[in-house]
């Protein structure tokens, strides 16, 4: 069996993996309507932040922020990057936040920066779909299947689609109870291509207790990671993903001889501890 690791988050420093993928698509459209302002949503120190801001500095972008939560200064290193590149940031209130796809929000939004191309928070929808569909052409012909963590499930939802029908891909989710997610993966397939497709499943087993949390044996395997191949694992996503996919390869899941790649896709928010 071989374990082989797909460096997505090297793809750009400042907007890595799956963070370029989901946003290619969707600054191609906002361009194609004639959008000189990206807006999209992210909590304090959301990596998808950072990366719309440096999208929107590097194609010629202005770019809004919405944040959850009050505003603390001084800014952590996620948001004062986010600034240095041309972002605005707007701060509302967790009641707010969680209606942030209302019309009501969206609206009032509008009124008070005028017209912009939203994007979902995480960047997921169909033209980010569309784009990590692009990444399985990457991958060597002999991959039987794929491993994948989830947050918003853009990323699987596109892999997925991407590969061929007797390859697997299955998917981490880092939040408790993350079942939730295949009706939503599933909305962005039939939103992208009309229906669900490609084989893929969720492992929900692997949260360490929810999103943005860990246990002493997590960090553990972080450590143990490193020490043994060099990578260090981010905890919020890619290590969850990566524990289980051991595990899993523990339990027999896979026939002798399966090839199985681990996606590094780079991580989504990452609090400061």
């Amino acid at each position: 069996m071989r374990v082989l690791l797909k460096r997505d988050d090297l793809i750009h420093p400042e907007v890595p993996g799956n963070k370029w993928r989901k946003l290619k698509y969707n600054v191609a459209s906002a361009r194609e309507l004639g959008f000189g302002t990206l807006l999209t949503f992210g909590g304090a120190y959301s990596n998808h932040i950072r990366a719309t801001a440096a999208v929107g500095s590097y194609c010629g972008f202005g770019t809004i922020g919405v944040i959850r939560g009050e505003e603390h200064l001084p800014l952590n290193s996620s948001l004062q990057y986010a600034v240095s590149r041309g972002m605005r940031l707007m701060y509302v209130d967790r009641t707010t936040y969680r209606a942030k796809a209302s019309e009501a929000v969206i609206g009032a939004l509008r009124r008070e920066f005028g017209d912009f191309y939203l994007i979902p928070e995480g960047g997921s929808n169909a033209d980010a779909v569309r784009g990590c569909a692009e990444l399985p052409a990457e991958l060597d012909a002999s991959v039987d299947v794929v491993f994948c963590a989830v947050g918003t499930g853009g990323t699987l939802a596109g892999v997925a689609a991407g590969m061929r029908p007797d390859q697997l891909v299955i998917g981490v989710p880092v939040l408790k109870g993350g079942a939730f997610l295949e009706d939503d993966i599933v909305a962005l397939q039939e939103q992208a291509y009309g229906a669900r497709t490609g084989a893929w499943r969720l492992e929900c087993d692997y949260h360490f207790g929810g999103y943005a949390k860990r246990t002493p044996e997590l960090g553990e395997f972080i450590d143990d990671f490193e020490v043994r191949h060099g990578v260090r694992l981010d905890w919020v996503y890619e290590a969850k993903m990566m524990y289980a996919l051991f595990d899993q390869v523990a339990r027999n899941a896979f026939p002798r001889g399966a090839t199985i790649v681990a996606l590094i896709s780079g991580s989504g928010e990452v609090p400061e501890v």
